[in-house]
């Protein structure tokens, strides 16, 4: 197992440092590399293979095989007596590299590969563990994903028939592309976890942590930021402004339920999708470079968060209710040390990783004319932002603890898993100052009045309140309406039931009603028993015709005479 996990690592650290100096010489030389391979063609329509790389395709593969090195090197003490560690490096290998192709593809048809594989490979890794949640969860995020991958194939659908390629590089808006433009949102929602499809990513924490440090940090759910970020010139208008509004109630929402929820991992996954909101939500008001800055440091930060949380879940003996698992600043001082750096570069405490890039975004928001109730809603999911952070760090370094647990509470026994997170930490405190001058060689000109600085720092104190005072509403407020408003917010707005019970009961009673209504009730009428009892009734009246035949031949006699009797008089009288 030490064998197999070190020499990933290694391969993968190496990709990493030669994507990274690919990524500045192509940023600094001003490069693209546009590779297309012609397959064949059919119907004046043409099959080829294009690989696209820029500095941006590179620096993007670089923080993922870094990320993946580490990750590699985690697992080798997270996952020790697993008897299935050979599967799981091979499907960490194969997500990996389904996300190097879905990096470096401009071609719909090769980005399906990499999106299906990506779909596929997390469907492997959340059912992981055997048992009934992980099977659950893995369904959601399976099925969550598969209407991504059918409404690429719809886009593909089009395209082939409208333009005649799939590479949507090279085409502007216009009516078969703004088609297209509406079913690559729909995929890039869906990967993102935006609402209405943002239950599958809590839901996808029952799979084993390095899993969600990789996986649901840095790779799997930015994939669809990505997707957008390349595909931005091809929305129109409309579809930005809805958009725009989905990712910030995804942020408000994630906030929120971040604020009430306990589970460890769940709280590190809404904080993940508060973030994927505000990069969807720059990118909608024209911060393409501001997302994708913000995308990197997520990922180094966010990576760190999760690997902090594993060791502590790994020491506790598979503990995760916050509520039990305080104390750890006595017991693992490395590891609070680097989760409360890594929350620090979650709220955007100065100097951290975070702050060069969330900072930014929020003076470029308000500099930009988006509405108050757009300021309103970002400021304040920022506030909860902080809020969440600030109460995780309270539960986990000075809360109660399982005393249950507290034989393997030894960080010498993590050697290999704090050298992984020393890896991260030192990019968390200084990449950020470094890629700003790397990514904004053109620095962002703001300039706001004094009125507006003070109000975005009001509105982060408003959402910080607003935060804390929605952990304590069940003390406050009527205890069933409390607990009401608790299950609904922590619920995430009953998106859970909705994406899961409510859909399938929807359509189950439908199904039903149809059952009772129409199979066995208008078509019973007026099909098989309607048809069947009009010809027995049919048969019965002949046979009363057929069993009184001489009275009827008789009258029909005496009717006959009495017409032709008519007849004659009618002609005696003409």
């Amino acid at each position: 197992m030490i064998f197999y996990c070190t020499v990933f690592s290694f391969i993968m650290a190496v990709f990493s440092f030669i994507f990274f100096m690919l990524g500045l010489l192509f940023s600094f030389s001003n490069l693209n590399l546009f590779l297309e391979f012609n397959l064949f063609y059919l119907n004046q329509s043409t099959f080829d293979m294009i690989l696209y790389i820029d500095w941006m395709t590179c620096m993007f593969m670089s923080f993922v095989f870094y990320i993946s090195s580490l990750i590699f090197s985690y697992s080798n003490e997270y996952m020790e007596g697993d008897i299935y560690i050979k599967r799981f490096i091979f499907l960490m290998s194969m997500f990996v590299f389904s996300m190097m192709m879905l990096i470096i593809s401009m071609n719909l048809v090769a980005i399906l590969v990499g999106w299906d594989g990506l779909g596929l490979i997390s469907y492997a890794l959340v059912i992981y563990y055997q048992n009934v949640k992980s099977f659950n969860a893995g369904m959601l995020t399976a099925l969550s994903n598969r209407i991504g991958d059918a409404a690429i194939l719809v886009g593909i659908s089009i395209m082939m028939g409208s333009v005649g390629s799939w590479n949507f590089l090279f085409f502007n808006i216009d009516h078969e592309m703004g088609m297209v433009s509406w079913f690559l949102v729909l995929a890039a929602i869906t990967k993102s976890a935006q609402i209405p499809f943002s239950s599958w990513l809590p839901a996808a924490m029952s799979a084993p942590t390095p899993v969600s440090s990789l996986v649901h940090s840095s790779t799997l759910v930015t994939a669809g930021v990505y997707l957008l970020i390349r595909v931005k010139d091809l929305l129109n208008t409309d579809l930005i402004m809805i958009l725009l509004f989905l990712s910030l109630f995804t942020m408000f929402m994630a906030g929120m339920a971040a604020n009430l929820e306990y589970d460890l991992k769940k709280i590190i996954a809404l904080s993940t999708l508060s973030q994927l909101g505000l990069m969807v939500s720059i990118l909608c008001l024209g911060g393409s470079d501001l997302a994708f800055f913000h995308l990197l440091m997520h990922a180094l930060f966010k990576a760190l968060l999760f690997m902090c949380a594993g060791c502590i879940i790994h020491n506790m003996m598979d503990m995760q209710d916050i509520r039990f698992i305080g104390g750890q600043i006595y017991f693992l001082p490395f590891t609070c040390m680097c989760m409360m750096v890594s929350n620090f570069a979650l709220c955007g405490i100065p100097f951290m990783a975070g702050f060069y890039s969330k900072d930014l975004i929020a003076e470029f928001l308000s500099m930009s004319v988006s509405g108050f109730f757009v300021y309103m809603i970002f400021y304040l999911s920022i506030g909860l932002t902080v809020s969440y952070s600030m109460r995780l760090s309270y539960f986990i370094f000075f809360g109660d603890y399982n005393v249950f647990s507290l034989t393997s509470l030894n960080e010498k026994n993590n050697k290999i898993m704090n050298k992984s997170m020393l890896g991260l930490i030192f990019f968390v405190v200084m990449m950020g100052s470094m890629f700003s001058w790397f990514f904004l060689s053109i620095p962002y000109f703001i300039y706001l009045p004094v009125g507006m600085k003070l109000m975005t720092c009001m509105f982060i104190i408003i959402g910080a309140m607003f935060g804390y005072e929605l952990n304590n509403i069940f003390y406050y407020y009527d205890m069933k309406l409390g607990y009401k408003m608790k299950m609904f917010i922590s619920m995430m707005w009953n998106m859970p039931v909705l994406s899961t019970v409510g859909i399938s009961n929807s359509f189950l009673f439908l199904g039903k009603e149809f059952y009772k209504k129409i199979d066995h009730g208008w078509l019973e009428y007026y099909g098989k028993e309607g048809v069947s009892s009009f010809l027995l009734w049919m048969s019965k009246n002949m046979q009363i015709y057929s069993l009184n035949h001489i009275k009827i031949y008789f009258l029909i006699f005496l009717c006959f005479m009495g017409l032709v009797s008519m007849l004659v008089y009618l002609s005696s009288l003409m």
